[in-house]
């Protein structure tokens, strides 16, 4: 608030775009034209200013979470995709990084996260969903990681190959059965989980996580303080251009 009174919070401008603007002009820059919305508060909106992408709506937005929210486009996991949050503002390098990504589960993590935090009282570096590595793996994805144990903090965005799509799904619905109206982590039942926390129980059951860097190019936007500060350092004359339409009709 006041930015997301009377539109999704993806509907900002962070100079002459919006915060989904830009996504879609990563994407788009990066060859990725086939994009799904999943949304639920004033969808219709998002609908109505974007008709090329595919839309899943997530009609119990209020009561559950990422995880779920995530799910709602489970039908259109049956090949290779990249995910992301819609509050977050990245580059395409970021998009180009994952895609480059020979594993079958790849995650983004920015190496240089801590230098934001600085300005980001709001939202203290403890509540960033971090990550700490070995040997080119994610061996942890949590936020009570310390910060000087931390690699870095995941961006939101995760690449999947169809064999990694495959072993993401299998894990959500066995994990919903055995969670179902339970506990899943840090006091949440599985409903309201968040994204990490699945891939914190595929980590602990033996999946592997490849993390890709990034240097910045990274920004989450979760506060009024978040939102003044990607306005006054995210857009510059270089990059703050319309975005590309896409090259074809978004369809599945």
């Amino acid at each position: 608030m006041p930015a997301t009174a009377d539109a999704p919070k993806c509907f900002a401008r962070v100079g002459r775009r919006r915060i989904l603007d830009w996504s879609l002009a990563a994407f788009r820059e990066c060859g990725l034209d086939d994009i799904a919305f999943i949304g639920g508060y004033q969808i219709d909106k998002v609908r109505a200013a974007y008709p090329e992408l595919v839309f899943r709506h997530n009609e119990r937005w209020e009561s559950n979470n990422i995880l779920a929210s995530l799910f709602h486009a489970e039908d259109l996991m049956d090949g290779p995709f990249v995910c992301c949050y819609s509050d977050t503002l990245f580059r395409p390098s970021v998009v180009a990084g994952l895609i480059a990504c020979e594993s079958p589960m790849g995650l983004s993590v920015d190496t240089d996260w801590l230098g934001r935090y600085a300005e980001r009282t709001e939202h203290p570096s403890d509540d960033a969903e971090k990550v700490t590595v070995e040997n080119g793996l994610v061996t942890r994805i949590h936020r009570d990681i310390a910060e000087d144990e931390a690699h870095g903090e995941f961006t939101g965005m995760a690449r999947f190959s169809a064999e990694g799509a495959a072993r993401l799904r299998e894990h959500y619905h066995d994990n919903r059965r055995r969670y179902d109206g339970r506990i899943f982590g840090d006091g949440r039942t599985f409903e309201k989980a968040y994204l990490i926390q699945l891939f914190q129980k595929m980590i602990e059951a033996g999946e592997r996580f490849a993390h890709v860097d990034t240097r910045g190019g990274y920004l989450e936007i979760d506060t009024q303080q978040d939102y003044d500060y990607a306005r006054r350092y995210w857009a510059t004359d270089e990059s703050d251009r319309e975005s590309p339409q896409p090259t074809e009709a978004t369809t599945r």
